[in-house]
């Protein structure tokens, strides 16, 4: 994404001026853009005029604006580009909030483009007219509306390095009717934007106090996060090497999830507040805990008060503004998760090695945890446990590269513990913001990306139920998503926490009017199958994976069974719930 948007718009002196419309197209190309998600309207019909004629660009039509934001966010957490979502004014854009709080949360870097009423109009509450940037300023890093055409290709390009910079996350660009159909003349085009300057050198001497730390802490612990994951694949092959060589152990978040093998002897798995007890015991005895692009999460942390009493802190973030925001840093490390940790290697082999089996007695006390077998549970066969079926679909997943998304509550938090994840962008889930609703679009985005992978969603009958008709849209392009519908007729996370906070009052947690989702999923143009009984799994997993086309398996899970462990609200991370 170096070239300037504006050297594409007069390829010669005989070329037709642009229109703002043809403007924005024409710079979305030369950024190197090659899909939009969206939906018209009659605020943004020259933009889609402009886009009827560009082949370059592909257009993916969904059935919601929230959706749209959704598959940008899959389409660019799977791939580490530039999401974009097209939407008119008033209802469509509004419909975005949800999407754009959801990326912002995650820091994922998505443009949402949008129609407004011409500005003559603008404040007079013309028809389908609202205040775009007031309403998503608090959800976006930049909003800018554009006055006038010729403005549309800096904007552009300021909306992107906005998106992409630093920690990433979602931009708006406002466009009124009336700009995208002015012409815009080369004399008006503005001059380009000075490249920044070179980033600062990295403090080698900062890196090397921080391994020397590691190398003579009693009982350090890795604990990484979706910072590791946007940094991509090869940053995430150092902080693998480091954890190797170290011989540490190591534990990820929810959004951190593929930065270091699962099949990795060093692995813990998950923390936090439906980890393991290894992962969150770790974290609990550590003397030193290395903190590599995660954020304290309240739901890592757990009691403030007693996370990590025992340690001191590494804390690597791209954003200046999260060191010590939570938890103070003894060793703040500032910048790019990939130079630090080419840095920290460097600096780590440069020192003597310590002795191999220094951190034996470290494992060994961390093993007596992991013998107490924290994810097991109870089979109630001829019923399906929701933790059977995630432990087949992982058998049948090993080995294909697959992306997997989720939707929001207990399937997410099953889909996290049992299945194994060995790359980074293989795990699509809403963390920050907890979108339900989330999964399905999303795997259209990724799947949209990666048209020969496989790409599965994990999800709830009430999740599902939020953004169920793009369907519809897996279908017109071509998405041959499967969906895994862990069904228990429940709200499942909210009747949990109904049961263990609320004296067992189930307000309004139950769906007592759920559809026929075999019938519905085929009424789209799907395949689709509905398991009852736990000797149909094996075949039935299968089955629904190796299906062409898109695909629903409705699955009949125990209906209050429990996500464990657990740690409740407001307890410490030592104070993990491994059963009823």
């Amino acid at each position: 994404m170096n070239i300037d948007p504006c050297v594409a718009l007069f390829p010669s002196p005989d070329t037709p001026a642009p229109t703002g419309a043809e403007c924005l197209i024409r710079g979305l190309v030369a950024l190197g853009v090659d899909t939009v998600f969206g939906y018209p309207g009659g605020a943004v019909l020259p933009i889609y005029d402009a886009l009827f004629g560009e082949p370059r660009l592909r257009h993916v039509l969904v059935r919601h604006e929230q959706a749209a934001v959704h598959a940008a966010e899959g389409y660019a957490r799977s791939t580490g580009r530039l999401g974009v979502v097209l939407v008119t004014s008033g209802p469509g854009v509004a419909n975005t909030v949800s999407g754009l709080l959801d990326a912002q949360s995650d820091s994922l870097p998505v443009l949402c483009i949008s129609g407004q009423v011409a500005r003559a109009a603008i404040g007079t509450q013309a028809f389908q007219e609202c205040d775009a940037l007031s309403i998503t300023r608090s959800v976006t890093k930049w909003q800018a509306q554009a006055r006038e055409a010729a403005h549309i290709p800096a904007l552009l390009r300021k909306a992107v390095a906005a998106a992409c910079s630093g920690r990433p996350g979602p931009v708006l660009l406002d466009i009124p009717k009336d700009v995208q159909a002015e012409v815009c003349h080369a004399a008006a085009m503005p001059a380009p934007t000075p490249q920044p300057p070179p980033a600062a050198a990295l403090d080698e001497a900062l890196a090397a106090a921080v391994v020397d730390a590691l190398a003579c802490a009693e009982r350090p612990v890795f604990y990484g996060g979706g910072g590791l994951v946007q940094a991509g694949e090869a940053a995430c092959a150092d902080f693998a090497a480091l954890v190797n060589d170290s011989g540490a152990p190591c534990t990820l978040t929810l959004q951190g999830l593929g930065a270091l093998p699962a099949s990795n002897p060093a692995w813990l798995g998950m923390l936090g507040m439906h980890g393991t007890l290894e992962a969150n015991m770790a974290m609990h005895e550590a003397d030193l805990v290395l903190a590599l692009g995660s954020r304290f999460d309240d739901r890592v942390t757990g009691r403030l008060a007693d996370f990590c009493p025992r340690a001191r802190f590494v804390h690597l973030s791209i954003d200046p503004l999260s060191i010590g925001r939570v938890v103070r840093a003894d060793f703040p490390l500032v910048g790019p998760a990939d130079a630090w940790l080419q840095a920290l290697r460097r600096a780590w082999h440069q020192r003597p090695a310590p002795a191999a089996d220094r951190l034996a007695p470290w494992w060994a006390r961390i093993e007596t945890w992991r013998q107490r077998r924290s994810l097991a549970f109870a089979e109630r066969r001829p019923r399906i446990a929701p933790q059977a079926l995630m432990q087949t679909l992982d058998r049948h997943l090993r080995g294909r590269d697959a992306i997997v998304s989720t939707d929001v509550g207990q399937h997410q938090m099953w889909a996290a513990q049992h299945l194994g994840f060995e790359k980074p962008r293989r795990f699509l889930t809403s963390g920050g913001a907890g979108t339900m609703g989330f999964g399905l679009p999303a795997a259209i985005g990724a799947q949209i990306a990666h048209p020969g992978r496989l790409v599965v969603c994990v999800s709830g009958d009430a999740s599902f139920l939020m953004n169920l008709q793009e369907m519809s849209t897996a279908v017109q392009h071509g998405c041959p998503v499967k969906v895994v519908l862990v069904n228990n007729g429940r709200m499942g996370m909210v009747r949990q926490w109904q049961a263990l906070h609320h004296g067992g009052r189930y307000s309004h947690s139950y769906t007592e009017a759920l559809p026929d989702f075999v019938a519905l999923a085929q009424s789209f143009g799907w395949q689709a199958r509905r398991l009852t009984q736990h000797d149909e799994l094996e075949a039935g997993v299968l089955e629904a994976l190796n299906q062409p086309g898109p695909v629903l398996l409705d699955v009949e899970v125990l209906a209050e069974e429990n996500c464990y462990p657990m740690m409740p609200a407001g307890a410490g991370q030592h104070e993990l719930l491994l059963a009823p």
